[in-house]
Formats: structure tokens, sequence, C-alpha cells
């Protein structure tokens, strides 16, 4: 019986649970994984399904999902022990700047301190019991939509530490979308883009 295509659809789980067509691209994980890479930067071209190859890879690695091998069975990569073992025992962070496409700086700043600010309240469980010491406590109370400059380019760093120190592991951080919010300021005209990377600048320096 052939299979629905799910057009559109970009989130991993959702696409083998309900059984749509998928070309197994998990293979990936394990050329990526034995890189020993720290960065990775994928430039593929548009369309190319780079945003499902990061939902496939957080629901691959995320401890939120330990235990969910139903998603990757009959897949390459399930086909090898040591990656069977390896599913669901990393702390991940996954968070996406596509819907980032204001047209000025203020209301950019905004929406990017608002998808910080759900990341945290995402893992508010950090509060609980003595791994944070006070201040840490007090830093992740002051994330939010308005916060200022040094704690908004802190803040993934810190959620990682924190993290890290609840797990006793490294972190995978997973970006998408990166390079959204300039694109839509570019396409405004240059001048403007100008302006804004000026000010983006002097905020961070």
């Amino acid at each position: 019986m052939a299979r629905a295509v799910g057009i559109g659809n970009q989130d991993f789980e959702i696409i083998r649970k309900s059984q749509y067509f998928y070309i197994d691209k998990t293979k990936f994980i394990k050329e990526w994984w034995e890189t020993g890479d720290h960065v990775t930067l994928i430039t593929r071209p548009r369309r190319f399904g780079k945003t499902l190859t990061m939902s496939m890879t957080e629901k691959f690695f995320s401890i939120q999902y330990a235990g969910r091998e139903e998603l990757f069975e009959g897949l390459v990569i399930w086909e090898e022990e040591a990656y069977r073992k390896l599913q669901g025992t990393y702390p991940v962070i996954n968070l996406s700047f596509a819907n980032v496409k204001e047209n000025r700086y203020e209301k950019v700043r905004y929406r990017i301190c608002q998808i910080l600010m759900n990341l945290y309240l995402e893992n508010r469980f950090l509060l609980e019991g003595d791994i944070l010491a006070p201040r840490e406590k007090a830093y992740f109370n002051r994330i939010s939509e308005t916060m200022n400059e040094e704690d908004t380019t802190m803040s993934l760093h810190y959620l990682s530490l924190f993290l890290s120190r609840y797990y006793n592991r490294k972190v995978i951080i997973l970006l998408d979308e990166y390079d959204t919010p300039l694109q839509q300021l570019f396409k405004r005209g240059f001048q403007f883009f100008t302006a804004f990377t000026d000010q983006l600048s002097h905020q961070t320096v």
C-alpha cells in the first residue's frame, strides 16, 4: 500500500508515527557523530530537508526521547547496536529562527528573546533542588522577552552549562534557520541591512 507523502511536514516524530513516506537519512547521524566535530554548519540549498534532518537528529539523541526506539526501528541507524545504545542519552537544545521575520531591530531582538525565554521555561525543572547556585537561579529567572543584552548574549551558554551539570553530559545544540532574521532585513534594502548590522554590532561588543 502506497504511503502518504505528508507535504510540508518537517517533524520526524509525526512522520514516523503517522507512517508517512520517508526517505531514510539516518545514516547522517553516524556520519556526523563520527566526525568528532564540535561545530557543524550545513549550508545545502533550500528544500533539501535540513529542518527534517535536524528534527531527526534531535529525536535520536535527546534524553526527552529515551526509549522511543519505535521511531527508528527499520531504519539504517538501528542496525548497529552501538547506536541503539546511544539513542536518547544526551541533553539537546533545539531552536529555530524560522519565524523571526520582523522588519525592525527591536522587533527582531524581542522575538529572539521570546524563543530563548521559551527554552528556559521548558527547562524550569533545573530550578528544583540545589543543582543551581542562588545566583544562577536568579539569572535563570531574569530570562524574559525584555532581558538586557548581557543576559541575552549568555543565555544559551548558561542553559547548556546548567543542563550539562544536571545530566553530567555535554549538550547538543541545534540551531535552524539561523540566517532568516538577516535575510528578511536584507530584502528591505542594503542600506537598511547595513544600519541594522551596525546597530547589532554596537549592542553586542
